[in-house]
């Protein structure tokens, strides 16, 4: 049996990650045989700033992932990102047209949601079916077969730009790629993060990423927020920049290397030091009074200074962590919802493995909160398992779904395709999110 294949590139502010997988009928879980990251150029804050170089970025990634993986590939899915992707929930309601609920209906009934009054600017880019009613009997999950003489379904419509979506396609199709579609990157990192229990109870995730931190929130096991603030792990970098006064290359590499610096595990460096050791015992004892404890970076290649403040670096990463989901949690409270949910705070993306991270997190929030980690995937996974590459993971998850019907309506854009085909992909769609 031939295998299909299956490329999804995530395409984030500090790199592009591209992961081809492959998978036949019978896989429940895809193989990677691909994966690249890349730099990311002409890409801030997750919106494309300038064309030619975010092409040439994804090109790149793009082309080292299929020498890996040998094969050429001219289908894939990309993410998007940025303050400009929001969310409303909308209600469609139809007339059953027969004695029992058809496909037709229910995509009628979907349809009748998405025709929003939306701005000129705005395009849907997911319309996910919430729950469904039928003659006012809730919490129906698959109506399909069910007797009733009204149809109602509760949507959560996540939208985009048009002028970002359109960028993002015209980078990708420049390369002769053909987009089957364009996922949010909060809503990709859920697929791969989160547990079903999880989403029942009620749930929010914090997608923390290079230039923004994706939000997506669940009650009773279906979507009701989706969202994004303009801040990421590059403003905690710039912090630690000016605070510690380095150069924002050496202020990255304390950021990533955090934890080992705390617990004084990254070696002095003793290239060029002819110090006699008791004055270079003395300097430290009076480094240590003066400036509280020290640890050293200098075996990180930091070539400014050999040792930074630890209550110094303690204090910028937690103060800007502390902005960032103080600007997550209101931006959520205008929108009429609360991140204080049952099942707490699930953090991932780059940013979320900064040390003591969710011990902020739940001080702001007050609700637990833990790291989430990618799984689903198989093969060549060392690579892409840590928390930075959970988009890329559930984007995979998400064209793995899409792919098993063949065709039709998604939880994404490709639903502006028009009727036709599009009854296999609502079938799947339906069905996932029963319990």
């Amino acid at each position: 049996m031939a295998k299909r294949i299956i490329t999804a590139i995530d395409v984030g502010s500090s790199k592009v990650t591209t992961v081809i997988a492959a998978a036949d009928e019978s896989d429940s879980q895809p193989a990677v045989i691909g994966v690249y990251s890349h730099p990311s150029q002409g890409i801030k804050k997750g919106v494309i700033v300038n064309i030619d170089e975010a092409t040439n970025s994804i090109s790149e990634s793009l082309t080292a992932a299929e020498r890996m993986a040998g094969v050429t590939v001219s289908d894939v899915y990309v993410t998007i990102n940025g303050q400009q992707v929001t969310s409303i929930n909308n209600r469609g309601v139809v007339a059953v047209s027969g004695a029992e609920i058809t496909m037709e209906d229910t995509y009628r009934a979907i349809e009748n949601a998405r025709t929003l009054s939306l701005p000129q600017d705005m395009n849907p880019i997911h319309i996910i079916p919430r729950e469904f009613v039928v003659d006012n009997q809730n919490g129906i999950k698959y109506p399909i077969g069910m007797t009733g003489q009204r149809l109602e379904v509760e949507t959560h419509i996540i939208t985009a730009s048009t002028s970002s979506w359109k960028n993002l396609r015209k980078c990708v199709e420049q390369l002769a790629l053909n987009v089957v579609d364009i996922v949010f990157t909060g809503w990709a990192s859920t697929l791969s993060v989160l547990t079903e229990t999880e989403k029942e109870l009620g749930v929010a995730l914090l997608d923390i990423g290079a230039g923004t931190t994706s939000i997506s929130i669940f009650h009773e096991g279906a979507i009701v927020f989706s969202g994004c603030v303009p801040l990421g792990g590059l403003n905690i970098t710039s912090d630690l920049a000016i605070g510690l006064q380095l150069s924002l290359d050496e202020a990255e590499k304390v950021k990533v290397n955090m934890s080992n610096i705390l617990d004084g595990k990254v070696a002095e460096s003793k290239d060029n030091d002819s110090t006699p050791a008791l004055l270079r015992k003395v300097d430290e004892e009076k480094s240590s009074t003066s400036k509280g404890e020290m640890a050293s970076v200098s075996g990180l290649g930091i070539t400014s200074k050999e040792e930074v403040s630890k209550e110094m670096l303690t204090k910028i990463v937690e103060a800007r962590l502390e902005e960032i989901f103080e600007m997550v949690r209101d931006t959520v409270s205008k929108a009429g919802f609360d991140i204080a949910t049952p099942a707490g705070v699930v953090i991932t993306g780059g940013s979320s493995q900064l040390r003591d991270i969710t011990k902020v997190a739940q001080a702001v929030f007050g609700v637990p909160s833990r790291v989430g980690y990618p799984s689903g995937l198989t093969g060549m996974v060392e690579e892409i398992s840590d928390p930075g590459y959970s988009a890329v993971q559930g984007l995979v998850r998400h064209a793995m779904d899409d792919e098993n019907d063949s065709s039709g309506i998604s939880s994404g854009n490709s639903l502006q395709s028009g009727f036709g085909g599009l009854v296999n992909r609502l079938t799947s769609l339906l069905k996932s999110l029963m319990p």
